[in-house]
């Protein structure tokens, strides 16, 4: 398929499913607001996705992946290459899942310290406990969707993409009709905010078992037989351990971010972990979309270029990428950040969750998204590094990524509270960018053409004539953003429909979009 296709199907999916997850936490913020106690479910949510990412979806995906798909695709014979894929996917599994079942075990007794250690001093003794159950109740969710991730990555060598990128929805539908549950019992019965959330966090290990048992169905679909044996450490799967470890502990940096952003928030007014929630959410929107779907896309190709040592095609890949998730992200920061407080009133305004929350949230996400650029660059350069088996070189970029974001948060925590830690997110992004890039210059791997680079200064024109028309549009529809539900779509519409005609309208006018090269984009990479 070609790169533009692949990322259409993945795009699209993650759209549904971000769409999914706009409105479940749509719902969560009137049904239960900004608090202490949804401080203390998402902090507890967060814990088993950053083992998640850690486990799963970088290092393992990074390792997993090629190795996969050069033992399918690399034998003559088709029907061998699949039986040899199978008996590696297999010891992988008998392998992966005792490791998994561990460290849930260890993580479940040791649930009390964790969330001590993330907690502002001395503990709340009214949210600490709540914090720690929440987690003990969703921890064990990762073993599900680790598993997930194994058979997403089998798919994804056979080109399937779509189970793997439709999976979210289901934990979001699910959570959506919980937190429905759950306003219709704290009404009829007068439960608790607490109470409610309990609910809730059970959901998500239910949506789980759901989720597994979806890609499960897939893979047999694909001819794939997944069985469990006594576990074996085989070559391959300690050639799999080496390669994934260094990608575990450059992932282990971007956790470390995660859980030590968690921990400077706890130190701040209560709120603050559901402001930052709720503004990552309208971020990850076109991170999710754009970024992810592109990193997936673009690493099965990338390896099969750099294997057979086709640099004109593995350079081409990547400037693909890059022009392609610039020619979307640049517009989506912009107007993200103009219209960040508008977009989070229209959004998340309502019930439990009030105009200040909302004024608030747009703050910080309008400092979140100047980063945005940056997190969707890495999501498209780390490939390049993962397809040459060079898991080592994206561990040094994210460790110096996270010892700016620390060290910068120290200093403005004080003086800028939330916003402070969003901004320190940010720079910590751009250094992470410009450190893999030097770095694959160097090496000869790849630089960024002198003609990409000027058709990215169009698009930056264009997003700024962009970016002052919503400044106008937005002073016009203020009297909608908190008005019904009607009139705040009717706004949101109205930005979206403006910005798209007016960005995309010069962006074709100054060339920053080309015609034949987004047609060569839909054929088929050879």
């Amino acid at each position: 398929m070609s790169l533009l296709r692949n990322v259409g199907t993945i795009g699209s999916l993650t759209l549904l499913s971000r769409i999914a997850g706009m409105a479940r936490e749509m719902i969560f913020s009137r049904v239960l607001g900004a608090n202490a106690v949804t401080d203390a479910w998402f902090q507890a949510f967060i814990i088993p996705n950053v083992f998640r990412r850690l486990f799963a979806e970088g290092a393992f995906s990074a390792a997993f992946v090629p190795m996969f798909s050069k033992r399918l695709h690399g034998k003559d014979d088709a029907q061998e290459g699949l039986e040899d894929a199978r008996s590696f996917s297999n010891d992988v599994l008998s392998v992966f899942l005792p490791v998994l079942i561990l460290l849930v075990a260890v993580f479940e007794l040791a649930m009390p310290g964790v969330i001590w250690i993330l907690s502002e001093k001395p503990v709340d003794p009214e949210t600490y406990p709540l914090a720690v159950d929440f987690a003990r109740i969703m921890f064990p969710y990762i073993i599900l969707v680790s598993l997930v991730t194994l058979f997403t990555g089998m798919l994804n060598s056979v080109s399937r993409f779509a189970p793997g990128a439709s999976f979210p929805i289901i934990l979001n539908l699910v959570l959506i009709a919980s937190l429905l549950g759950g306003e219709r019992f704290m009404n009829a019965t007068g439960a608790s905010v607490a109470e409610t959330a309990y609910g809730i966090a059970w959901a998500v290990t239910g949506a789980g078992v759901m989720q597994l048992a979806w890609l499960y169905y897939w893979v047999r679909v694909e001819g794939f037989r997944p069985k469990l044996m006594w576990p074996r450490i085989t070559p391959e799967v300690k050639r799999l351990s080496i390669i994934a470890l260094p990608a575990a502990i450059g992932g282990g940096a971007y956790q470390i971010n995660t859980l030590v952003q968690l921990y400077f928030l706890n130190q701040l007014e209560d709120g603050s972990v559901s402001y930052m929630n709720y503004a990552d959410r309208l971020n990850q929107l076109p991170l999710g979309i754009i970024g992810i779907a592109l990193s997936t896309a673009i690493l099965p190709t990338l390896s099969r270029f750099v294997g057979s040592e086709n640099r004109e095609g593995a350079d081409r890949i990547q400037s693909d990428a890059i022009e392609l998730a610039m020619l979307l992200t640049i517009p989506a920061a912009v107007a993200l950040a103009i219209c960040a407080t508008p977009f989070v009133t229209m959004i998340f305004q309502g019930g439990r969750f009030d105009i200040a929350d909302a004024a608030v949230t747009g703050e910080v996400l309008a400092m979140l998204v100047l980063g945005l650029p940056a997190y969707v660059l890495v999501k498209v350069l780390v490939p390049n590094f993962y397809a040459r088996a060079d898991t080592k070189t994206p561990v040094i970029a994210a460790f110096i990524s996270l010892g700016v974001f620390i060290a910068f948060t120290f200093t403005v925590l004080d003086t800028l509270g939330v916003v402070g830690v969003a901004l320190a997110s940010v720079l910590g992004a751009w250094i992470n960018v410009a450190f893999l890039l030097v770095v694959l210059a160097r090496r000869g791997h790849y630089r960024i053409p002198g003609v990409l680079f000027l058709r990215i200064g169009k698009q930056v024109l264009a997003a700024a004539a962009m970016g002052a028309a919503l400044f106008y549009a937005r002073d016009l529809l203020t009297d909608w953003f908190a008005a019904g539900i009607l009139a705040r779509l009717a706004a949101l519409l109205a930005l979206v429909g403006a910005a798209a005609v007016v960005y995309f309208g010069i962006a074709f006018a100054v060339g920053a979009i080309d015609r034949r090269r987004i047609a060569t984009l839909t054929k088929k990479a050879k």
